[in-house]
């Protein structure tokens, strides 16, 4: 079998296998890929989706700042239990990981203010959208059936 061959095989069964639990809006893929706009030509979400997408990562930097590095176990690493050069690079380490952490937990935080801020903006273009049609009801004239 030529690699091109398993390839596409390969890729296939990813698609096949592929959840649509995770996508943000929950509306099939078109395919071909490129924007996704709803049939009508306007935006299709679920903005229950995006809150609730929005709340878990903000749970996941709760756990994660609870689970925070433990502070005594560089201290046990420290002159004079352990050797001068060990006691240097648990330090370094744990430096190191603290920075990493606090990243991770800044990153997801910041990801759920800006997803709730997208679904908040969606809700937003509802509004203008159902406001425009609104008006234009209002604007139209009634012409019964029998008199067109």
């Amino acid at each position: 079998m030529a690699f091109e061959e398993e390839w596409a095989g390969l890729k296939a069964d990813a698609l096949a296998r592929r959840s649509t639990t995770m996508r943000l809006n929950q509306v099939a893929d078109p395919g071909g890929g490129g924007a996704q706009s709803a049939p009508g030509g306007g935006l299709d979400y679920n903005t229950a989706s995006i809150n609730g997408n929005a709340n878990l990562l903000i749970e996941i930097a709760g756990f994660l700042h609870e689970g925070r590095p433990d502070g005594d176990l560089c201290t046990m690493a420290r002159e004079p239990r352990a050797h001068s050069d060990v006691a240097a690079q648990v330090n370094r380490f744990s430096r190191f990981a603290d920075d990493q952490f606090l990243d991770a937990v800044a990153l997801f935080a910041a990801l759920s203010t800006k997803l709730r801020t997208t679904g908040g903006d969606f809700v937003k273009v509802d509004d203008d959208e159902a406001a425009k049609f609104l008006k234009l009801m209002l604007e139209g004239a009634y012409v019964a059936p029998e008199a067109r």
